[in-house]
């Protein structure tokens, strides 16, 4: 269960400990695997009292501590502390066992999102945000609630706001008007405005999306052109610094920007988010955008789920209420939901998929995932109604060569026949191979390494070289002096400007293409396949997404909910109905205290 560094953790915190202390060497191994698992702290009372797992012929399994008398070891160690001590290890009043930098980037996130929603915000011209909303929300001659435009009024009134929804119900278009709406608020007064993602991939996709989006706007030419037209990652936004986990930015020298916006919120992990945070200052609004139903962040915590706290409902304040009422006309009433409280004035929900209508399959399946039920997906794959979702059942492992042939030349036979990257790049888009899992027969690894096996014999890459022209890569260690960051993929193709070598190719955020030395970059791999958590951000025309043949507990409805809503077109999903409706019904836990600090203050 345990990997050396937590071993070597537990070790290092029982001699500090000075004395012999088996309770703390096993609290503080958990603290460092619960980590490595992407939870922020360990819940004690989770463990407690239980065996821990471990292989079938240990005879005498490890049993936790009671609580209560756990709680008593702990909180006698000099190296344990309470919240506001300087300690290694904190233990919180609800038995949460933190790493002490966790604990410091969970209350400073916390603290600073609370400011930032109970101050009112900037001054508002009600009749100038009306009469922009009314021409850049047009109705659409029915009765229905216009989120976008809701979303709208929370980030003008806002300085802390979440725009959140699914695949296609607008969440860049909804923000490039709200730029507008508040260039329109400042007049003549200049607006610096950063656009972010947390890879260079997020990034591109939201400059794109927010340059197209900007050219129907109706408004005048000089807003448009106010519009920013680059965006960046996090972490150059931030400035990272060679060989440290430390940036150029931060509570002491504040990013110079009155709005930062950052889309794909749902990839950041707690530090991250807690980093970029603390280096804004008191006055800068800050946007998240992303989909708080998919997977969370590779890294430690699920920051976007907690801070919408995904899975419950929340209804929107009296005195919001009325401010909506008095901007765009709509009487949503307070309460609406189950419960007013925390931070709900802050997120907005879109809920109408503009790329998903009724009679997408995808659309239907991703909505039914969302609520546990596995009958109604059944249905929705075996009815013949939809033409854009396919269900197949998982083949043998012997016969997963023969079954996946067709779709691997046809898939990726296009891309790898490009002349240059670019249209490499666009043509990769089109078809990905998505699997839950990395390891087994159906995992990344096996059905990569079976990708290359078939376009090899068909004839689509070289056999002999580890380089061949058309390899995609996938890096998957942050490199601060590259630039390179995990997630961030790249195609090899033959160098012109260097006698004809292979080079890594990566798209920037500013347009452009980065080419790099194969030995030059850190650690990744080959990315025919990828898994569903390394997919988040991206979208694909066609999607071929492979389920194990037995259940694990990294299946959860919120990875088939990421792996269906990945296809813009169309989505094969091969599986078995016992795999699948297990993995339906459990949802993702990240634990964490960041939730309880937003929602219960």
């Amino acid at each position: 269960m345990f990997s050396s560094l937590d071993i070597h953790f537990a070790r290092f915190m029982a001699e500090l400990n000075g004395t012999d202390a088996p309770e703390l060497f096993l609290a503080a191994a958990l603290v460092s695997h619960y980590r490595g698992m992407g939870h922020v702290c360990l819940d004690l009372s989770s463990v407690a009292g239980r065996p821990l797992p471990t292989e079938d012929d240990v005879k005498e399994p490890v049993v936790c501590p009671e609580l209560a008398v756990w709680r008593n070891r702990l909180e006698t160690s000099p190296v344990v502390g309470r919240p506001g001590e300087y300690k290694p290890l904190i233990l919180d009043d609800r038995s949460r066992l933190y790493l002490y930098r966790y604990f410091e980037y969970q209350e400073k996130l916390a603290g600073l999102i609370l400011e930032r929603a109970c101050d009112g915000g900037h001054e508002i011209d009600v009749p100038l945000l009306r009469e922009g909303l009314g021409r850049l929300f047009p109705g659409d001659g029915t009765e229905d609630i216009n989120w976008q435009k809701i979303a709208a009024v929370v980030a003008l009134c806002k300085r802390f706001c979440v725009v959140t929804g699914g695949p296609g119900t607008g969440k860049t278009t909804t923000v490039a008007k709200i730029i507008a709406l508040m260039l329109e608020q400042a007049g003549k007064r200049r607006v610096r405005i950063a656009l972010a993602g947390p890879t260079g991939k997020a990034a591109s996709r939201l400059k794109e999306a927010i340059k197209s989006a900007k050219e129907g706007l109706s408004c005048p030419d000089r807003i448009k052109e106010a519009i920013p037209s680059e965006a960046s990652t996090i972490h150059r936004l931030l400035g990272s610094i060679h060989g440290s986990p430390y940036f150029r930015y931060n509570a002491q020298n504040v990013l110079p920007f009155d709005v930062v916006i950052v889309d794909e919120a749902s990839m950041v992990d707690m530090a991250l988010m807690s980093k970029l945070v603390q280096a804004l200052s008191r006055d800068t609004r800050l946007i998240l955008l992303g989909d708080k139903d998919q997977l969370a962040s590779v890294e430690a915590g699920a920051v976007l789920g907690d801070i919408c706290d995904s899975g419950a409902e929340h209804g929107l304040s009296g005195a919001f209420c009325s401010v909506l009422k008095g901007s765009c006309g709509h009487d949503i009433g307070p309460g609406s939901a189950k419960e007013v409280r925390g931070i709900s004035d802050c997120i907005a929900g879109l809920q109408k998929s503009y790329r998903f209508l009724k009679e997408s399959g995808i659309g239907e399946a991703s909505r039914m995932v969302n609520t546990g039920d596995a009958d109604a997906c059944s249905g929705i794959f075996s009815g013949g109604r939809y033409n854009d979702i396919r269900w197949k059942s998982l083949p043998m492992k012997n016969l997963l060569p023969a079954a996946i042939r067709e779709m691997v030349i046809t898939g990726f036979g296009d891309y790898l026949k490009a002349k240059d990257p670019w249209e490499a790049f666009e043509r990769f888009e089109r078809f990905r191979i998505l699997c839950a899992l990395r390891k087994g027969p159906f995992g990344v690894t096996a059905i990569n390494r079976l990708t290359e096996e078939i376009l090899k014999k068909a004839g689509l890459i070289e056999h002999d070289k580890t380089w061949y022209p058309g390899r995609p890569v996938l890096i998957s260690r942050n490199d601060y002096s590259l630039g390179l960051f995990n997630g961030d993929m790249g195609i090899v193709f033959e160098d012109r400007e260097s006698n004809n070598e292979p080079r890594v190719f990566f798209p920037v955020a500013d347009g452009t293409l980065r080419r790099l030395h194969p030995l030059r970059l850190p650690e990744h791999e080959t990315v025919y396949a990828m898994t569903v958590h390394k997919s988040q951000g991206s979208e694909f025309d066609n999607v071929l997404f492979i389920l194990p043949d037995n259940d694990y507990p990294v299946l959860t409805r919120e990875l088939v909910y990421t792996g269906i809503t990945r296809a813009r077109k169309r989505v094969e999903i091969w599986g078995t109905s016992e795999v699948f409706s297990a993995a339906v019904s459990r949802r993702t836990e990240r634990t964490s205290g960041l939730r309880d600090a937003l929602w219960e203050r």
